[in-house]
């Protein structure tokens, strides 16, 4: 008889379901809004002349994807954009679409947006909105995009122009010293924005 007391009864089952998929529904359009928000901030974009990498927002949205969806969500939600851009839709920056985009000479910076998600969610799971974790985990996942981006870059690029056409600080100098400053400012701003959005839904 005491076991069966324990035993939830069909109103209790019923709640326990209804919540369940109302955190699933809500995980869903939440993964759903930041993979539309890394697209949209993919088309602001500064064009500069190849084999310039062009200035884009896509890491400000990559940012607070990972600061609002924890590890795994914001992994996925990148993985979706990536995959997205692969089977041709023009989800990437200039409305371009394709594996090439990816198989180019910059799209190891793009890949490597995998990194930055996947850092900050891991720090955001940890810590929490903590003003000084978002900054660490933001600074850290762009460094290791950085660091997969331009040996991605160095290595296509001796490829297609000999192996004696451009060394790791010509890399450096086309693809990373012209945007840091601006990245830094990106950072400033996700760390600003998760703080404040953050205290405005709890």
């Amino acid at each position: 008889m005491d076991k069966k007391k324990k035993l939830p009864n069909d109103t209790e089952l019923t709640a326990k379901s209804a919540e369940s998929l109302r955190q699933h529904l809500a995980t869903m359009v939440r993964t759903a809004m930041f993979t539309a928000l890394i697209t949209i901030c993919s088309q602001i974009t500064i064009p500069m002349p190849p084999p310039l990498v062009p200035f884009t927002l896509q890491t400000l949205a990559v940012f607070l994807a990972g600061s609002f969806l924890g590890c795994k969500r914001s992994v996925l939600c990148v993985m979706i954009y990536l995959l997205l851009g692969m089977c041709g839709l023009p989800v990437f920056s200039q409305f371009r679409g394709g594996i090439g985009v990816l198989m180019g000479p910059t799209g190891g910076y793009i890949i490597g947006f995998l990194a930055i998600a996947f850092l900050v969610g891991l720090f955001q799971d940890k810590f929490g909105n903590r003003i000084w974790s978002m900054a660490l985990s933001m600074t850290v996942g762009l460094f290791v995009c950085y660091l997969f981006g331009t040996v991605w870059f160095l290595i296509l690029y001796r490829q297609n122009n000999g192996a004696d056409s451009i060394n790791l600080w010509g890399a450096l100098t086309l693809c990373v010293f012209p945007f840091l400053l601006v990245d830094g400012l990106k950072i400033v701003a996700a760390v600003f924005l998760s703080n404040r959005l953050h205290k405005i839904i709890k």
